[in-house]
């Protein structure tokens, strides 16, 4: 495991913290599952967890660091403000409340899950995350969801540069123009949805380099996400899918591999349009 593990290199973000490259996700992981599915991606050697508030499965994922029998310090822990919380003194209230469900004192990042434009200001929710950040119990802050625009406010009117921008990509919606600004600012691509939940695993381009190279659709997908710079974490709650998704390490596309993938593109998404998503459960 310590081979594989030291195998998925780390990205340095703008304020000098280190995040594993790939980690595992348990967006849409049923509550009473995640516990068991996280710890056995922890003992498979992943090492970054993602979650939310949104997801309803925090203490699943902290049960499962807690019981891995690693330090804390050992596990990157994402969260993310859930959407009815942009307020001040909501928003902070909220993170108070992720800390005590997923039983620990600090957390790794948290982010703005969604701007939602028409529904509050998420200025002065990242004012917020910011008050977080300041008292030692978040060692970085970012945001999800954002276009380049909700950043270009943010700089014009904080000051200050999210260390992460978690934004839907996939080989259909490839997002380089994003990417590149975020990139252009200091700020690390997180991409979910990876293989646009499945679609992506049939096309014949991506299967075709899957047939020549020895490995399935998923991995090259994956490993094509690893070789552009961005951050990524598959989710399955299978052992044998767990496993394959982190076997990502000892092979390589070839650059001509990485450009035919990225020319599939259609500006297709799988989830909603940040611009137009203002949904508050």
């Amino acid at each position: 495991m310590t081979a594989a593990v030291s195998a998925v290199p780390t990205l340095a973000l703008n304020n000098g913290q280190a995040i594993p490259q790939l980690g595992f996700g348990v967006f849409q992981i049923d509550p009473a599952d995640t516990r068991r599915a996280t710890l056995a991606a922890l003992e498979v050697g992943y090492r970054h967890i993602d979650t939310a508030e949104m997801y309803g499965n925090e203490q699943g994922a902290g049960e499962a660091v807690r019981e891995s029998g690693l330090d804390r310090s050992e596990v990157f822990v994402t969260s993310k403000l859930n959407n009815g919380f942009h307020k001040r003194e909501d928003a902070l209230a909220a993170f108070d409340a992720s800390l005590s469900t997923l039983g620990f004192d600090y957390l790794d990042l948290f982010l703005i899950h969604w701007p939602l434009p028409a529904v509050g200001d998420f200025v002065e929710t990242w004012k917020a995350l910011e008050e977080m950040h300041a008292s030692g119990r978040v060692k970085t802050i970012g945001v999800s969801n954002f276009q380049q625009h909700h950043l270009q406010r943010l700089f014009d009117e904080t000051g200050t540069v999210p260390a992460v921008n978690q934004i839907e990509v996939h080989p259909y919606l490839t997002q380089d123009d994003l990417r590149a600004f975020n990139t252009a600012h200091g700020i690390a691509t997180e991409a979910w949805s990876p293989i646009a939940q499945g679609k992506v695993l049939g096309d014949p381009v991506i299967t075709a380099i899957a047939d020549r190279v020895g490995r399935s659709a998923a991995q090259v997908t994956l490993r094509w996400h690893l070789q552009r710079g961005d951050v990524v974490f598959p989710k399955s709650v299978t052992r044998s899918r767990v496993e394959e998704n982190f076997a990502l390490f000892d092979f390589e596309l070839t650059a001509d591999d990485v450009a035919a993938i990225t020319a599939l593109n259609r500006d297709e998404r799988t989830g909603p349009n940040p611009d137009e998503f203002n949904y508050i459960p």
